[in-house]
This record gives structure tokens, sequence and C-alpha cells, in this order.
């Protein structure tokens, strides 16, 4: 299980006339974080700075954060602190800040970077990838009204109509235990069911 951005988006604030652009996304691979990178910085390339963090992998191995420029410390490391704060991966974002004339201090630049991480997290939202079970049930036709109402709860992410009828459904590895002693249960053991390929899906986290 590990959590990512919901999606990309884009979030601006003011402080002390300075404008701090911060884009987010994601990215699975060191490649794919620079060329967002890349991007960004071209499209805002008459920006005083564009600084940027990323995590990457299952395991947060990959990290990387850039000062552009700042004082040292004091712009990726602040970005980079907030994606670990909120247990993120994938996730690559670069701030980009239009100097207003008035200077921040190392305080207020760590504050003012952070923040902007922190403002378009929330504006994004996060969510959750867990592993899960695909399982495949085959039942006679008299049975799916009883199948539908009292799976409807499950993820389904298949239907076929043969012989007999296939429901293909994704379950949380940790709850398939579960759903296979309910599914016999509920059928009085009259049901076929096999185990598939492990997979994974995206819920929402907040």
């Amino acid at each position: 299980m590990y959590l990512v951005i919901k999606k990309y988006c884009e979030n601006e604030t003011v402080i002390n006339k300075s404008r701090f652009i911060c884009t987010i996304g994601r990215a699975t691979s060191k490649e794919k974080a620079e060329e967002f990178i890349k991007t960004v910085t071209k499209n805002y390339y008459n920006a005083t700075h564009n600084c940027f963090a990323y995590i990457i992998g299952e395991d947060h191995l990959i990290q990387k954060a850039s000062d552009d420029g700042e004082p040292s410390g004091t712009a990726g490391i602040p970005m980079l602190e907030v994606l670990k704060k909120h247990n993120l991966t994938d996730t690559v974002c670069v701030v980009t800040r239009y100097f207003g004339g008035i200077k921040l201090g190392t305080g207020g630049l760590i504050r003012a970077y952070g923040n902007a991480v922190s403002e378009a997290i929330k504006k994004s939202g996060i969510n959750q990838i867990k592993p899960v079970q695909i399982i495949e049930i085959e039942f006679d036709y008299a049975q799916t009204g009883l199948i539908d109402n009292k799976l409807s709860n499950y993820n389904v992410i298949n239907k076929l109509y043969l012989e007999k009828v296939f429901y293909t459904y994704q379950i949380e590895v940790d709850k398939v235990q579960s759903f296979i002693d309910y599914l016999i249960n509920i059928t009085n053991n009259n049901i076929s069911y096999s185990l598939k390929d492990m997979d994974t899906c995206e819920i929402n986290y907040a």
C-alpha cells in the first residue's frame, strides 16, 4: 500500500508580492519526474526560480530536491519534507517563484515553499494504491439476483453471460478470505470461484 496525489494540479499563493506557483503531478520513474520538471520550467521560463522535489517508488528510495538558486536548504528540502510528511510517493512538484521585490528571509522562504506544496496537495487530494486479488466467480443464472444483491458492496470489474454467469471482482488482499467465506455462506457452497492475477486498485484516501 502506498499514497499518491489524486491528480495533476496547480495552485498559486502570493506572499509579500512574490508569486509562488506549485505544479504537482505523478511520476513513476526518475526519468518521468525529470521530464515533468523540464516541462514546467519551460512553461515558466521567465520565472525567478523553479525549485523542485520528488519521491519515486513504493520504497520511497528515489528522492531529489533543488533550490534552483534560492539560499541553500530554503526551497527544495522544505518541499521534499512536505511530500514525506504526507507519506507520498511517485509524486513530483515544482514551485515557481516570481520575485516581488521584498526579501522573505530564510525562515520566510522555508515556510513559503513548504506551504505552496501543502496547498497544492490539499487541492489535489490523496489516493491510496492497494494490492488486490482478482477473483472470478461462476454461477447459474438463477443465482444472479442473489449475487447482485449480496455482493453489491464489492468491486465487480467484469460480467460475462454465457452458459453460466461469470463475474470478476477486485478484492483487497487482506479481505480475500472473508470474501470467499461470505460467498460460500450465501450460496450454501453452490458456487465456483478461481483466483486470478494480482493487481492494484486506487481508492480515495484524503
